[in-house]
């Protein structure tokens, strides 16, 4: 069986202002011949009839596939106004842009996490010969294999970071312009049976599934506190060694290993406290 995937094939028609002039001249002729020559009127009323009926109205960004007794005969791209033969079928099809706004799906991620996720495409038709023949409806097809491209997508990457991920590896959330890519990519591949190419792929919407989005929002929550956390640590440790620093070099103040560890001790947990500090004033000694 022969997998040849038909192409599509340019055809030229002609003026359809001239043939229409022409018709018109020829049915006003027929009318006067009538009278005195009747069949030869006839015959050009006949003929302008037939002509006429070989006009169609292109808009533009709009073609015509055009068939004779179901065999392709070639695509016609112009604009206006334009003649063929008149025994030739014209299929008009848009080659305009188009939106498809595939709806909120709901998918397991690369952990198995439940998500939703929806997108916007882009899409036309590049091909007007396998829009027409390679596939029963190019409209439906295209958005069948829309969904099926974006569930295939959100299940090949984490909806976020984690620790079982590589260092560096993309996310739905994390690798936006990536993964908006990656869907152009697999759609253009998916597209190309229909001979329509996608012009532009964008996710609108990517949320954790309402039965475990509070559960994850808490866990994202614990994750922004511990990093925090690991912030004003580093920072604290900075500070204390500083101070360290400064009352040795100043000569301030000699501190043995003991009180230097309590120091440090009161600083860290002043500086790295989430709560007001109380003072406590020692009106002793430093050792008492």
């Amino acid at each position: 069986m022969s997998t040849h995937k038909r192409q599509e094939t340019p055809l030229s028609s002609m003026n359809g202002y001239m043939a229409f002039a022409g018709a018109l001249l020829a049915i006003v002729a027929g009318g006067v011949l009538v009278r005195a020559a009747g069949p030869v009127g006839i015959l050009l009323v006949v003929v302008g009839v037939i002509v006429l009926a070989g006009l169609y109205m292109l808009q533009p960004n709009e073609s015509a596939v055009l068939t004779l007794f179901g065999r392709y005969v070639g695509t016609d791209r112009s604009e206006g106004l334009r003649w063929a033969f008149p025994l030739y079928r014209k299929h008009k099809l848009s080659v305009r842009a188009r939106n498809l706004n595939i709806p909120t799906l709901k998918v397991n991620d690369k952990r198995g996490n439940p998500v939703e996720i929806a997108a916007a495409v882009v899409w036309r038709v590049r091909d007007t010969a396998q829009a027409m023949f390679e596939v029963d409806s190019y409209e439906r097809y295209v958005a069948v294999q829309a969904e099926a491209a974006l569930r295939h997508l959100a299940s090949q990457y984490a909806y976020d970071e984690g620790e079982d991920l590589a260092p560096g590896e993309m996310t739905l959330r994390g690798g936006a312009s990536e993964v908006a890519l990656a869907l152009r990519t697999e759609l253009t591949e998916r597209f190309e049976a229909a001979g329509v190419e996608t012009v532009d792929a964008k996710l609108t919407h990517l949320a954790y599934a309402p039965e475990i989005a509070q559960v994850m929002l808490r866990r994202q929550q614990a994750q922004a506190i511990i990093s925090a956390r690991a912030q004003i640590v580093r920072g604290a440790v900075g500070m204390v060694e500083e101070a360290l620093r400064g009352l040795a070099e100043r000569d301030i103040v000699e501190l043995d290993t003991e009180r230097k560890a309590s120091m440090v001790s009161n600083l860290l947990v002043v500086l790295c406290s989430d709560r007001e500090t109380q003072p406590i004033v020692n009106t002793g000694t430093l050792y008492q």
